[in-house]
């Protein structure tokens, strides 16, 4: 293992199957294990259908801005992501029931850095998550649902309309995939970085509480993707499993850890160390491994020794 890591996968880490020429089984089989593989996307699916069949405020109640229903929605939102990210910190990082195993960086989380709000970096990741992620997170579900509720944006019948319904699902993670690396490298520019995103980029040791602690300038960006309901025709579980999808999934991404394991086995797919590449050197793999955007545009980083020198040179010759 380098020096570098306490665990890494097998390098170069691969990118996404959707490269010229076209592998349509590699992409095939990618599409099938992203979808039907144990990990945060189907623990997702299951939290947005219990969301909207039991947690969702009636949608008549959403035509008038009431504080109950707002309230409602915050409040479950709120223990949402304190039960995932709470749960996950608790089993990788407060009582370490897989120790170190499938691990990226055995360094404990900072306490007592002035870098961080109260000094402490778990302190500091849970307030920003849940002060300004939470808050931010519930405005745009409470705006969304206030407007379908007046008929000022358009609503697919699910029953009506299966194929496009699936379509939605199915294609949300690739819109998810182009908002995120378009926004993120404009949060890459200099004067945003060094006012903004350099929050979220305190932390280089990643956990689940890390994966939505951001500046509220950086929430608004990052979770405006949904806006894209207010155009397209949509569903209130779209919208769920949309808004969950990037608000929960982080907590598996930031975790720290590639699996979780019981009895020394896989049972869960978590961490990204796609993304855990760009926590350690700040300036590649911008985007997700889903569509090959930083391939494309030649910030691609696969986890060498090369091509960490390739990036040094890269950020030398600017």
């Amino acid at each position: 293992m380098s020096e570098e890591w306490n665990w890494h996968p097998n390098l170069p880490i691969p990118y996404s199957s959707f490269e010229w020429p076209l592998r349509p089984i590699s992409i095939l089989r990618s599409l099938v294990k992203s979808w039907f593989e144990l990990s945060m996307r189907l623990v997702i699916l299951g939290t947005a259908a219990l969301t909207a069949n039991y947690l969702q405020p009636a949608l008549e109640r959403c035509a008038t801005f009431e504080f109950a229903w707002i309230a409602q929605i915050y409040l479950r939102n709120f223990a949402l992501i304190t039960i995932i990210a709470g749960g996950l910190h608790l089993f990788l990082h407060t009582y370490k029931l897989q120790g170190n195993k499938r691990k990226y960086i055995a360094r404990e989380f900072a306490k007592n850095k002035n870098m961080f709000t109260f000094r402490n970096q778990v302190f500091d990741n849970m307030f920003w998550s849940l002060a300004s992620g939470v808050t931010i997170w519930t405005a745009y579900e409470v705006l969304y649902f206030w407007m379908l509720s007046n008929g000022y944006i358009p609503r697919l019948n699910f029953f009506q309309n299966p194929i496009s319904a699936v379509a939605l699902f199915l294609l949300t993670p690739f819109w998810l995939s182009f908002h995120f690396y378009w926004v993120h490298r404009f949060l890459h520019w200099g004067p945003l970085y060094r006012r903004v995103h350099s929050l979220h980029h305190r932390n280089i040791t990643t956990g689940p509480w890390s994966g939505l602690s951001m500046h509220p300038i950086e929430h608004v960006l990052y979770l405006s993707s949904c806006l894209i309901h207010v155009v397209v025709p949509s569903n209130p579980i779209l919208m769920l499993f949309h808004m969950q999808l990037q608000v929960l999934n982080p907590t598996a991404s930031h975790s720290g850890f590639e699996e979780l394991l019981a009895h020394d086995r896989k049972q869960m797919a978590l961490g990204n160390f796609y993304h855990q590449l760009h926590h350690r050197f700040f300036e590649c793999n911008y985007g997700g491994e889903s569509i090959p955007w930083d391939k494309w545009f030649g910030s691609f980083h696969d986890g060498t020794a090369e091509a960490t020198e390739q990036l040094r040179n890269r950020l030398r010759d600017k």
